[in-house]
């Protein structure tokens, strides 16, 4: 038996790739799993006709295949093909070691009969019992028994022979065919695995530098259409699939679909009846395993419909926590959440019920099959005389054996498919020409270059947005040695028009020209080396200052590095730095201020000696300082070249030799600065703007700033926020102004603020945290969650035992087959037979419950975990401080993954995961057992063996899961190059530095190409081991039986129970090993959800620690609160707020976006605490008051008011989820709210759902219900953050009322952008930067003349 069931241990492995049903046991047929990836690949098929996905035929995949790789593979095939054939070659053997068995035992059997004795080697009847009597004596009575018994003595023997067999010396001769197919398949292993592996590895490098190369050829329109992340995605993990598809996997397919080939050649060559018989079932289990797979599908995809809906439950309360928490609706979400879960929990039972039937089906047709096979094959061979036994288990096995590699080979079909997939696009990258291609020879080269550049009649859109046309009909000439200037509104052609000059686009209509020239009958690479660009955002890449510099211009000298650094006024700081010229510059440039990098640029073009110089917004994003040092540089080295500035800062352009105004992809106005301003056209809007309006608030915001500041002595990393700050806001505004709008008045802006600080900031977030490691999750904790199931846990323990049970019973079935072919009398014999072939269905009938009743026991006890582990993080989320939230790895998406997938993969660690740990050990157990009882000696040698067969399966799998984490740390050198230049790809381009690029990265993939040759070595060793040692330890057990048969005459079917029980053992070990990999998951995904269970957050909803008091009065004062968003630590939102509130009161803040008037009201609500300072609420501090309490007293309407897709009644009583509303204070909030008549015209009045988000509804109309919501609240304190902004004339008059129905008697703070809504506010508070710069009555301030004044008079709305 041993060549059948060993190589049962991947068949597990199979259903797990084909994901297409759970296996709880080997499955010794592979019949139906043929079926089941036929099934499967003919709905890809149907799938791809509508559109194909895969446009690259399999043996396309090898176009890069050179002669050598082609040689390797062929011979890689062959040793396959020959490695194929070693298994139906042993089961010849296998056949004919029987058959010696047999006959030794029935020779055995005749000499035990002592009236037999050997001569001459055949078996005869003793002489001294013929001659005793005398055949002619007359036939009385008394002798009839005497002679009945020796009539049979008087038949001759049919000449049976006897003592030849030898039976130490048969066996020492099959031991060596064993061995010498074993050695054989260890060199045809070790071959066919490292040949196919390394011509992989070298096409894939092939494939991986050509690739790489072509994608820097491409022009700059492609990378428009092709995301960066899209592009690392396929240089890594694409590849990877193609290096899968033409690696070992062809091999092994190769030799699996040779076993199948062979197997059932010897199956119908050696006994073609019984091969048809055995066929004649498969279609049942293939059947069952299609209806399984049918209902699998069907199944799961109603758990996760049923989940979808709890997800979006999730989703929903997760993206609007702030909403949740204002009105303390935590445990209400948590109960509807539950609610959802409980019918996705029936459908995961149910799946788990229908897996565990269609299991037991499968071994029931299994064990009948065995049953038939055996019966059929026993009257041949006992019957008719066709067969001899070794012949019955050569067809037998034959034909199992191949059915199963077939099954075997279909994971290697998907790995195909997926290779293919992945190389359509690869290939048609690689095959693509680019548009405009920067590696081409082709072109002029002027002698002499002047530097005119004119644009006649351009017309231009791009690629990747072609119904925005960006440059409509441009006419504009600079002239050589002069400086233009662009200026115009953002998204005016400006940075588009300098585009086409470097030629990264070429103009759909009309032409570029330099000196008259057609630029694009230039070369390429020649014009833009004329060319020296400085952008807004500069890119450096990741090496020394100098080396950046050098990127200007190869083969530079050290002198004109300097040179350049000194024009640059770059060189004093370089000098300042410990390393100079050799100091890095960090990721991105990220060690190097604004302008330092800037001025690094700067240097780099100049180093150039560039004709024409572009320099767009180049000094835009500097603090002043830096701006004049930056902007004295450029002023140096404009001379005498061809310039081209954009601008946004007046300075910068006031010196131009010509202005030039673009408005709508035209250039609309030239001349100089005062003929422009006597225009009055665009350039006069910008001057005006620029000039007024913003100076009021900044001058005072930034006074009062350095006022406070000058105490403590700008702290370093202070001043860079500090200035980062006013940079970005100085672009925001710069930006704005463009568009015509009227200025920000605002220094501080929480937009796009000090963007490479928070990048920055945001990579190192990144970087640290995606990797996060957790320690596993203890498995006993996962059990406590589970305990309630224990009675389920039991049953299903109880079935996983019976049926790891199964296996060994099997073989012991199996050698009681052999031994009957050696019993003599034929009528016992047939008994026998018949007796084992019931005993065969009843297993399989047995194996049937024991399974149903495994799966469903188990998945039940799952399910109901996996909802309490939903239920419990879903409650634990929602505890969480709202600053929590804000971090990227807790956005609602995440989360709700993480509630999904987590906690359905902690089922790994209990539920069916222990239904396989107790089937492997009653398996090992049972058969350990049953050897030791019948065979001691011969278990303990088999025994031997066992560490090498479980090690090779671990080894196996350890090998390639070591290999991937190897070949990602290889590949992770050449992905920082590749990620670096496709992300800067404008500025290689500018440079033309792509082929450098090229040459670093085929430099990096030398390591993993190596890496990949010392692979193919150990991997095809390792392999080789795997495949042989099954072969040596089988000739090891058949010797060394052979031995005790004949010295200690042990029944020669013990030898074949003893091996194939263990053997099957061995394999259920190498199961539970391949479960392994989920069990690590589930421990891990478990240890996440603890984290997130066992994380206490600072601020507790649940908790009912904290003050409390009766007469809440209202009375609010915020004292010296300083505080920055935990995520944007670098960003001092509030700076000392100090504002007080008697109760009763209104208080309106006024700002500009950024200020802190939202962040203020949301310290209030405790979603945040002050990092400094206190918020104080009747003398309380806030920090020591009951938060539920605190919130429960509080009502906010926001600006986007969130309502949940629920009806509107529900909607409003969630206002309050601490007590049951009625619908008649619902009626009467909703009339205060001027709600009341409008949902009574609707048809289903408060009934009505609002949709998700509220969409059903208007703006007015969901504002009016969260001023209802809000109302029902009955709140000491009204928020309304900008609770009319949104609104048109009309609805908002409606909702003002509403709301000043609802101030009365309150406290209420108010956020208002339109200063009508807060003229009659009790105190007014005008902020900036995190400070109140003035704060009185509407009057009071007037009277001031101050900064609110200004807002007043011209009208401005205030953000």
């Amino acid at each position: 038996m041993p060549t059948g069931s060993v190589k049962l241990q991947s068949i597990k492995r199979l259903g797990q790739e084909n994901h297409s049903y759970e296996v709880s046991d080997e499955e010794p047929a592979g019949s139906y799993i043929r079926t089941m990836t036929h099934s499967k690949k003919g709905e890809k098929a149907q799938k791809n006709e509508k559109q194909p996905a895969i446009r690259v035929g399999f043996f396309q995949l090898f176009r890069f295949a050179t002669c050598k790789d082609v040689l390797m593979m062929v011979v890689g095939a062959v040793c396959a093909v020959l490695h194929g054939s070693a298994q139906p070659l042993m089961l010849l053997v296998f056949g004919l070691l029987t058959d010696t068995f047999i006959e030794y035992d029935i020779e055995l059997k005749e000499l035990s009969d002592d009236r037999k004795e050997c001569v001459n080697n055949t078996i005869q009847w003793k002489k001294n019992y013929t001659e005793a009597y005398d055949l002619t004596a007359p036939l009385n009575e008394s002798g009839l028994g005497l002679i009945n018994s020796t009539l049979e003595m008087l038949v001759p023997l049919k000449g049976k022979s006897c003592g030849l067999l030898d039976i130490e010396y048969e066996m020492t001769l099959f031991a060596f065919y064993y061995v010498g197919i074993g050695a054989a398949v260890f060199v045809l292993g070790y071959l066919q695995i490292s040949l196919w592996v390394i011509a992989a590895a070298r096409q894939i490098q092939l494939i991986r530098k050509t690739y790489f190369s072509k994608v820097m050829r491409m022009e700059i329109g492609w990378f428009d259409c092709t995301s960066v992340g899209e592009l690392n995605t396929r240089m890594s993990d694409d590849i990877n699939k193609i290096n899968d598809a033409i690696a070992d996997q062809v091999s092994i397919f190769v030799q699996r679909f040779t076993t199948f080939v062979c197997g059932f050649c010897v199956g119908f060559v050696k006994g073609w009846k019984l091969t048809l018989v055995i066929i004649a079932a498969s279609p049942l289990i293939g059947i069952g395993a299609g209806l399984m797979a049918l209902f699998v599908a069907k199944l799961t995809g109603m758990e996760l419909e049923a989940y979808a809906k709890a997800g979006a439950i999730a989703d929903e309360v997760l993206s609007s926590i702030r909403t949740v928490a204002a009105f303390g609706g935590e445990k209400k979400e948590v109960q509807r959440y539950d609610r959802n879960l409980i019918s996705a929990q029936r459908w995961g039972i149910r799946k788990g019920l229908i897996i565990g039937s269609f299991t037991g089906f499968m071994w029931l047709v299994i064990f009948l099959c065995y049953g038939l096979a055996f019966w059929y094959g026993s009257t041949l061979v006992v019957d008719t005389g066709d067969y001899t036994p070794g012949t019955l288990l050569q067809v037998f096995f034959g034909v199992l054996v191949g059915a199963m590699n077939l099954g075997q080979a279909s994971p290697c079909l998907e790995a195909f498919a997926s290779g293919r997939g992945a190389a359509t696009i690869i290939f048609e990258t690689i095959d693509r020409e680019p548009e405009i291609d920067c590696f081409s020879e082709a072109g002029y080269k002027l002698d002499r270059v002047k530097g005119d550049i004119e644009f006649h009649n351009v017309t231009f859109h791009y690629p990747s947005r072609p119904e925005v046309k960006i440059l409509d009909q441009l006419s504009v000439a600079v002239k050589s040695g002069e400086t233009t200037a662009f200026v115009g509104p953002s998204g005016a052609g400006k940075s588009t028009a300098i585009q086409l000059i470097q030629r990264f686009y070429d103009p759909k209509e009309g032409m570029v020209t330099l000196d008259g020239h057609d630029i694009r009958g230039l070369n390429i690479q020649w014009l833009r080396s004329l060319i020296g660009v400085v952008e807004q955002e500069p890119v450096l890449f990741a090496t020394t200052i100098a080396e950046n510099i050098r990127y200007g211009r190869p083969g530079v000298s050290e002198e004109d590095i300097i040179t350049a650094a000194k024009e640059a006024n770059a060189y004093n700081f370089i000098m300042d730095l410990p390393q100079k010229f050799d100091t890095l510059v960090g990721e991105g440039g990220g060690q190097m201020s604004g302008g330092q990098k800037q001025r690094i640029a700067i240097a780099r073009a100049l180093v150039r000696n560039p004709r024409v110089l572009l320099l767009d917004m180049a000094t835009s994003a500097l603090d002043n300082e830096s701006e004049a040092i930056v902007q004295e540089a450029l002023d140096k080295v404009r001379m005498g070249r061809t310039t081209i500035s954009i601008a946004h800062r007046l300075s910068t352009i006031r010196n131009a030799d010509v202005i030039v105004g673009f408005e709508h992809g035209r250039a609309v106005e030239r001349g100089k600065h005062n003929e422009l301003l006597e225009r009055k056209g665009v350039y006069f809007t910008l001057v005006t703007l620029q000039s007024q309006g913003d100076k009021a608030l900044n001058e005072k915001a930034r006074h009062m700033a350095s006022h406070e500041e000058q105490p403590e002595r700008l702290k370093l990393s202070r001043a860079g926020s500090y200035r980062d700050s006013l940079r970005a806001s100085i672009r925001q505004r710069s930006q704005s102004q463009m568009s015509n709008l009227v200025p920000e008045a605002s220094v501080h802006t929480t937009g796009d603020i000090a963007v490479s600080h928070r990048d920055n900031y945001k990579n190192t977030i990144l970087e640290e945290d995606d990797d996060e490691v957790v320690a596993p999750a203890p498995v006993a904790r996962i059990l406590k969650y589970n305990a309630p199931e224990w009675p389920y846990m039991l049953f299903g323990s109880i079935g996983a035992a019976v049926n790891g049970g199964v296996n060994p019973v099997y073989s012991l079935l199996f050698s009681q087959i052999l031994a009957t072919f050696s019993i003599q009398d034929p009528v016992e014999q047939r008994k026998e037979i018949n007796g084992i072939c019931l005993f065969f269905v009843m297993v399989g009938i047995i194996s049937f419950f024991t399974q149903m009743l495994q799966g469903y026991a188990f998945s039940k006890s799952g399910e109901l975990l996996t909802r309490r582990l939903r239920r419990l993080g879903f409650q634990a989320m929602l505890g969480q401080e709202i600053g929590w939230f804000d971090d990227h790895r807790n956005s609602p998406g995440a989360l709700t993954t993480r509630l999904a997938t987590d906690a359905s993969q902690v089922q790994g660690a209990t539920g069916s995961q222990i239904g396989m740990i107790v089937n492997s050990l009653t398996n090992i157990g049972v058969a350990l057992i049953i050897s030791f009882y019948f065979s001691w000696k011969l278990t303990l040698m088999i025994l031997c063996f066992l560490p090498f067969i479980a090690l090779s399966g671990g080894f196996q799998t350890m090998m390639l899961t070591g290999f991937a984490k190897q070949d990602k740390q290889a590949m992770e050198a050449a992905g920082q190059i590749s990620g670096e230049a496709l992300n800067n790809i404008r500025t290689i381009a500018g440079l033309g530095k792509e082929k450098n690029f090229v040459y670093m990265y085929e430099a990096q993939l030398a390591a993993p190409y190596h890496a990949a040759l010392k692979k193919a070595n150990v991997y095809g060793l390792c392999y080789g081991f795997a495949q042989c040692i099954i072969f040596f330890t089988n000739s090891a057990s058949y010797r060394f039986g052979g031995y005790l048969v004949q010295q200690e005459g042990l029944h020669f079917s013990l030898v074949f129970r003893v091996i194939s029980a263990i053997v099957t053992s061995g394999t259920a070990l190498g199961r539970a090993s391949s479960y392994t990999p989920d069990y690590a998951k589930a421990k891990i995904s478990a240890a996440r959800f603890f984290q997130l269970l066992d994380r206490v957050p600072q601020i507790n909803v649940y908790s009912d620690k904290g003050d409390k008091w009766d007469n809440f009065q209202g009375n609010i004062e915020f004292i010296d609160c300083k505080f920055t968003y935990p995520t944007r630590p670098d960003i001092q939102v509030l700076n000392g707020l100090n504002v007080m509130v008697k109760p009763g009161q209104t208080l309106a803040f006024v700002g500009s976006s950024g200020c802190g008037k939202s962040t203020s009201v949301q310290l209030l609500e405790r979603f945040y605490d002050p990092d400094r300072g206190k918020v104080l609420i009747d003398g309380h501090d806030t920090t020591r008051v009951n938060v539920s309490f605190l919130r429960s007293k509080i009502g906010i309407v926001s600006q986007e008011p969130v309502l949940f897709d629920c009806s509107i009644a529900e909607n409003i009583k969630y206002g309050d989820n601490s007590r049951d509303i009625g619908m008649n204070e619902v009626i009467a909030a909703a009339k205060k709210a001027q709600l009341h008549d409008f949902v009574m015209a609707l048809p289903e009045k408060y009934d009505t759902t609002v949709g998700s988000q509220g969409s059903q509804l208007s703006r007015g109309q969901k504002q009016r219900i969260a001023i209802a919501r809000a109302i029902i609240r009955d709140p000491k304190i009204l928020l309304l953050d900008e609770a009319t902004s949104a609104l048109d004339t009309e609805s908002e008059k409606t909702v003002q009322e509403a709301l000043d129905k609802a101030r009365e008697g309150r406290t209420c703070i108010v956020i208002a952008h339109r200063l009508s809504t807060i003229q009659n506010s009790d105190i007014i508070a005008v902020m900036s930067r995190g400070i109140v710069i003035e704060k009185g009555a509407h009057d009071q301030l007037m009277a001031l003349k101050g900064a609110y004044y200004k807002l007043v008079k011209t009208g401005a709305p205030i953000s």
